[in-house]
């Protein structure tokens, strides 16, 4: 019962925090619906089929812009891993949040993690049928 009333008492008095982080959730969680619609529409259709990830043209050609765009991808994705951590005791989506930041963020095993996830039956017709609504084509069946 202390604890709940040290919490009630410091919610009365951070009130603008809490707000805040609902805000900032809200904002983060539409982020999030939109910004993985567009990435799944803008897969090429075979990204999957090979067992490494292709460098894309622009990498190869802009790789200074490359960093700049790994970089900040990456310190993007490690706020969204922190601040999923943080509402997972505070208001706010903290797994969405956190999983947006690891399918932000590069790390060893993550294309083998994308493809096993691709390969699960539910997330592949998920995919496509966001993908079919973008008027984009299907990705290509992946078995591993």
């Amino acid at each position: 019962m202390n604890f709940i009333n040290s919490f009630t008492q410091w919610s009365y008095s951070n009130s603008g925090i809490l707000l805040g982080l609902g805000v900032s959730s809200i904002f983060i969680l539409v982020l999030s619906i939109l910004g993985i619609g567009w990435f799944v529409a803008h897969i090429p259709e075979d990204y999957f089929l090979s067992s490494k990830r292709k460098p894309t043209k622009w990498q190869e050609k802009k790789p200074i812009l490359r960093l700049v765009v790994i970089f900040g991808k990456n310190i993007i994705g490690l706020f969204l891993i922190i601040g999923g951590l943080l509402m997972l005791v505070l208001p706010g989506q903290g797994l969405l949040t956190m999983v947006t930041g690891l399918l932000l963020i590069n790390y060893p095993g993550k294309y083998k993690l994308e493809q096993k996830l691709v390969a699960m039956p539910s997330i592949f017709r998920a995919l496509n049928w966001i993908r079919i609504k973008a008027k984009k084509p299907p990705l290509k069946r992946i078995t591993i």
